[in-house]
């Protein structure tokens, strides 16, 4: 459903609210941004945090790339409340000789959300006779919940964690139906599915976290071209557990610390098989590198991202 077409659709169902303007999306004014934060990491592989050369040269492992999009957008106000219109989306795009076909079957979804206790249960019951399916109620329980900021980056925060459902949808699929490894834009630890499977490969590009202490900052920010860091736990009480390193993928000379910097998530085994972890941290780092070429262009994320990933996300746009 185009904005449009729905503002006119909620002005019928709700002659109280007015419509907005502008096309900006959540994801551009959105002030919803983790605070940056040191998590120290249990280092598996070292005593401590170290720098490894990766040793033999890139080569190509991954069959296939998943990636997924989410547009948002507010389109009508009620009150000083905001009814926001998302649609996400997510594909897994696998290598056939030198092109990139669509894997299965893309998954696109579309839904309305709006704070319902402070909407009110008249303007959510008329919603409800038009969109009981797709109707997403992101209220916070949070005292300053009526902020129009905080409604605002409520709503962008749903459409984020079904974008990501969309997208764990998808890479369980793959890990149920085929062996060859998957190459996954974004933690795996999500899933407890992928997570524990040998063909998934999650490759983290932001890092508003760092895993790793305030001693050992210096070891990751300091990796140069082609090297990693220790391999590391990566643990918390709601994702399961996966293993963990820093790669650097580019030079980052005349650039900022974290140019060319990626993150590695695979399938945590047990510590005493600390050695096999560091055989196949290696291992996937080929693999990576092998996606430095060709360039991402003319995306401005080009230093940490592949190829097949801008593929996905140049596919899902002309899809959704």
């Amino acid at each position: 459903m185009s904005a449009e077409s729905l503002r006119r659709e909620l002005a019928a169902l709700l002659p109280g609210a007015r419509a907005t303007s502008g096309d900006a999306t959540l994801e551009l004014m959105s002030s919803a941004i983790d605070p940056p934060r040191l998590i120290g990491a249990g280092v598996v592989e070292d005593p401590a945090m170290m720098a490894h050369r990766i040793n033999g040269a890139p080569t190509g492992g991954f069959r296939a790339f998943l990636d997924g999009t989410q547009r948002s957008r507010t389109v009508s106000y009620v009150g000083n409340v905001p009814i926001v219109h998302g649609v996400v989306s997510a594909v897994a795009r696998e290598r056939r000789g030198r092109r990139l076909h669509t894997w299965s079957v893309p998954l696109v979804e579309e839904r309305i959300y709006a704070p319902r206790s402070l909407l009110g249960n008249a303007a959510w019951d008329a919603l409800c006779t038009r969109f009981r399916d797709t109707l997403v109620d992101c209220t916070e329980q949070d005292d300053s919940a009526a902020h129009p900021y905080a409604m605002r980056d409520a709503a962008y925060h749903k459409v984020q964690a079904d974008r990501e459902v969309l997208e764990q949808r998808l890479a369980e699929r793959w890990c149920s139906l085929e062996n060859d490894a998957l190459f996954v834009d974004g933690s795996i630890s999500g899933s407890d599915t992928v997570a524990k499977s040998a063909c998934a490969v999650g490759v983290v590009k932001s890092h508003r976290t760092i895993y790793a202490a305030a001693r050992d900052l210096s070891v990751v920010l300091g990796l140069r071209a082609g090297e990693r860091t220790s391999v590391f736990r990566v643990t918390s009480q709601k994702r399961t557990t996966v293993a963990s390193w820093y790669l650097r993928m580019r030079d980052p000379a005349e650039h900022d610390p974290m140019w060319g910097l990626v993150r590695a998530e695979i399938a945590y085994a047990d510590e005493r098989l600390a050695e096999r972890l560091a055989e196949r941290a290696n291992e996937v780092s080929r693999w990576i590198l092998a996606e430095t070429s060709p360039l991402a262009l003319p995306d401005g994320r080009w230093d940490t991202m592949v190829y097949g990933i801008r593929d996905c996300e140049e596919y899902l746009r002309a899809l959704a």
